[in-house]
């Protein structure tokens, strides 16, 4: 089973969705945690939402009670808490993009990706790591081609991703395939 906190983001729901293709999916808002349910789950997905990652204090304890014991996956506000709870700074950038498509590369050759592969994602953030980010198996795996900000990140020993992008947005090709890929590593 997967457990989708919920950031109260519209977006939640077509992430749900997109991860009920692959298993039994539980979702709630990150203020009202089943933690019974949340124990059961093999998967713990962290969705997008508005604000910043210091918004959601109980999302990050979560992220630190179960870090290294569940799977855990981080799309774009998500991705920014994981690398937030990890002690990276997350800032606004310059250029917003809200319904933008971006092609991305993999820049990573011990990505669970091809290494060098670049496809069109959609992005919905006005915020971003800042870089340089060093954390104990942490590793960039994809990269914005024109900007170059991070868009992956992959921890394979603590078995956790994180998507900048909206993997379940009609702007991204193929997120069903990067979705599988990542539930199945």
């Amino acid at each position: 089973m997967i457990y989708v906190i919920d950031h109260k983001d519209s977006f939640t729901h077509n992430v749900v969705h997109q991860l009920s293709l692959f298993d039994k999916v539980e979702c709630a808002n990150f203020d009202e945690i089943n933690y019974s349910k949340l124990k059961k789950a093999s998967i713990i997905v962290l969705s997008p939402g508005p604000g910043a990652p210091k918004d959601y204090p109980k999302t990050n304890k979560i992220y630190k009670e179960f870090k290294g014991k569940k799977k855990i996956i981080g799309i774009c506000l998500g991705f920014q808490q994981i690398l937030f709870a990890e002690g990276a700074k997350i800032v606004r950038q310059k250029k917003i993009y809200h319904g933008f498509q971006s092609q991305i590369q993999v820049i990573n050759k011990n990505s669970i990706f091809k290494n060098k592969l670049k496809f069109k994602v959609g992005r919905y953030h006005s915020l971003k790591l800042k870089e340089p980010f060093y954390a104990e198996n942490f590793d960039i795996t994809m990269r914005c081609v024109i900007s170059g900000s991070a868009m992956s990140f992959e921890n394979k020993i603590d078995k956790i991703y994180g998507f900048q992008f909206h993997p379940e947005s009609f702007l991204t090709i193929n997120g069903n395939l990067l979705i599988k890929k990542i539930i199945s590593a």
